[in-house]
């Protein structure tokens, strides 16, 4: 038996799981509202509002259709005392008058979703900009993270539970709302509280049972969604990873990963089943309780001589008229709580802070001379885990400085705090006296040129990717940025030229290849700083000391600091620096660093050594 205290916490824990879903779903639904009601766009709040007209007068129409349909039957019967309108109308007119205001209450829907159709596409557009903005704004650490799949599902369900939630959440259930209100006050006025109160029975019956079972619903969903999620990301970590699945023979073991995945989303949707049919044949019995109940009323009614035979048709009308809403009640209400949690998941994305943002205030980089300093700069990707403790280095103006040591003692970090991609924890970083912290990150990224050790290319056209260093450049600049970093008479060897395609992350290309154009791209923006990430890595000895002489020309006049495994590549820069364990150990030029002898000697000896026994 378990104690009392244990069933109240489950009951506590319960009701503040509740509560926060109450308050997910009500902040959810406050950041949509200003997409429907913005305060700088009148043209959307006419649009609403005229959209809610034409619903209301739909409803009007739909609500009074029955009365002529009653009519109708009661001039066919001959024995109906009607008002002098419907008996001077006459059976054929009436059914004439029944037959143009179903085509008004279709013509008025119609037009309301038209109207508002500009409106909800524009929220979506909004959105979906917003969404994308924002994770392009989240630092490096969270994209490092990320689970790329997973992420564009996210999106992707998020946007769509917005358009439906748009939609039905204003043309479903506030129209549904006040129809059933109308029809309440009808049947209260028209015939007695009888109808009324089992009218209301029924509809309160049917909305708690769907309400109920659609909850249970809902967190099968969500399983649903959460092996859906995780079945796209594999499909999609292990697509693009594709050579290394060649390599290791492991498509046996990704399929059955895959399929381990999909197996869950499979329990998962066959529970959604099993419980759909649940629900569809519970609203049936509920509605087909209340139907005949008051239909059995009405023909007693008639069978006493106190209602007609229109009035025992005009009653199944109205409930027939209610019923094909509230059976679609589950499945909105469903879709709304669902499109909630999805619309839930996205905000959560949009409320993921940017880890490194602008000051308010912040001014543009004004890049005079091109200077680099680092002032005793101390950071750690986990404070547990110092990567720099305490480097200072200073790039004069058109100065030449390289990073060397081995992998891990923070010459990449360097890089990605100079691009700030991370913001120190302790010194800082500056450029022309101007702490990075206080610039714009657009003027920074403006002025700053990498070519990275592994560059990754778009899947579109060889002129797309060199394009991107520069927009609006001329097809001569493009040409004469190839030709710089020796690529020119490769691309017009291919049949379709700069109009290759070069496929995802750039995989139709070799190593070289990519490397070159990410070169072309770089010199196509002709930033007054370099930063080189191993640039030349990916290339052969040949091509390497063709670029590198490129490289050299393009660094002229410029800030360069270059970040290098291969200490060949460095001996002419103006100074060496030599980093172990996140500090600087040894610092000095080619020859001076060979002369003392130290970790740079001993580095050189070793790379000179394995170059000959390659050769």
């Amino acid at each position: 038996m378990r104690p009392k205290g244990s069933e109240m916490t489950q009951e506590i824990s319960a009701a503040q799981l509740a509560r926060q879903e109450r308050g997910r779903a009500l902040r959810t639904i406050l950041h949509v509202l200003p997409y429907l009601w913005p305060a700088d766009q009148p043209w959307v709040k006419r649009r609403v509002i005229l959209a809610l007209v034409l619903l209301v007068l739909g409803k009007l129409v739909s609500v009074g259709t029955p009365f002529l349909y009653k009519g109708a039957v009661d001039a066919l019967a001959g024995d109906a005392p009607g008002a002098a309108w419907m008996l001077g109308a006459g059976a054929v007119g009436l059914t004439v008058a029944y037959g143009m205001a179903r085509l008004m209450n279709v013509g008025f829907q119609e037009g309301r979703d038209a109207i508002f159709a500009r409106v909800s596409q524009r929220a979506l557009r909004q959105l979906a900009l917003e969404t994308f903005t924002h994770i392009h704004r989240l630092s490096l650490r969270y994209h490092i993270g990320r689970k790329t799949g997973g992420l564009s599902r996210i999106i992707e369900r998020g946007v769509k539970g917005v358009a439906f939630l748009l939609r039905f959440l204003l043309f479903s259930i506030a129209p549904l709302a006040l129809e059933l209100l109308l029809v309440a006050i009808i049947f209260y006025t028209v015939f007695d509280v009888r109808y009324l109160a089992v009218v209301v029975v029924t509809i309160a019956l049917y909305v708690q049972f769907t309400f109920k079972v659609t909850e249970w619903r809902v967190k099968i969903r969500r399983q649903m969604n959460d092996q859906d999620t995780d079945a796209n990301q594999k499909a999609i970590d292990s697509l693009l990873n594709f050579e290394t699945v060649k390599y290791f023979g492991a498509e046996r073991r990704e399929a059955d990963r895959y399929d381990a995945a999909m197996a869950g989303y499979e329990e998962a949707a066959v529970k959604t089943s099993y419980s759909l049919a649940a629900l569809n044949f519970g609203q049936s019995l509920l509605i087909s309780g209340g139907l005949v109940t008051v239909m059995v009323m009405a023909a007693m009614g008639v069978s006493a001589g106190d209602l007609t035979v229109g009035d025992f048709v005009m009653v199944n009308a109205y409930m027939i008229q209610i019923t094909m809403p509230l059976n679609f009640l589950g499945t909105v209400y469903r879709e709304i709580r669902q499109s909630l949690v999805d619309m839930g998941e996205m905000f959560d994305l949009l409320e993921q802070p940017a880890e490194v943002s602008d000051k308010p205030g912040a001014r543009a980089l004004q890049v005079r001379g091109g200077r680099v300093e680092l002032r005793d700069v101390r950071f750690g990707y986990d404070p547990a885990r110092p990567i720099l403790k305490g480097v200072s280095i200073d790039v004069p103006p058109g100065g030449k400085v390289a990073l060397v040591g081995p992998s891990g003692s923070g010459k990449s970090t360097i890089g990605r705090l100079l691009f700030r991609f991370y913001d120190v924890t302790g010194g800082a970083v500056l450029i022309d006296g101007q702490d990075l912290r206080d610039v714009t990150q657009e003027s920074l990224h403006a002025a700053i040129g990498v070519v990275p050790q592994d560059t990754v290319l778009f899947n579109d056209s060889i002129l797309y990717n060199i394009a991107y260093g520069r927009p609006g450049v001329t097809p001569e600049q493009i040409e004469a940025a190839a030709r710089g970093a020796r690529i020119h008479d490769f691309i017009v060897s291919l049949p379709d030229g700069y109009d290759t395609m070069v496929g995802e992350r750039g995989l139709k290309l070799s190593g070289g290849e990519k490397q070159r154009v990410g070169i072309a791209r770089t010199l196509l923006k002709n930033p007054p700083i370099l930063l080189l990430d191993e640039a030349t890595s990916a290339l052969d000895s040949e091509t390497e000391a063709r670029i590198q002489a490129e490289l050299k020309a393009m660094g002229e006049g410029r800030t360069v600091l270059t970040i290098a495994h291969r200490l060949s590549t460095i001996v002419e820069s103006d100074e060496i620096v030599v980093l172990e364990d996140g500090e600087v150990v040894e610092r000095g030029t080619h020859h001076a660093l060979l002369a003392r002898g130290g970790r740079y000697g001993a580095m050189w000896q070793r790379q000179q050594a394995e170059e000959r026994k390659i050769a």
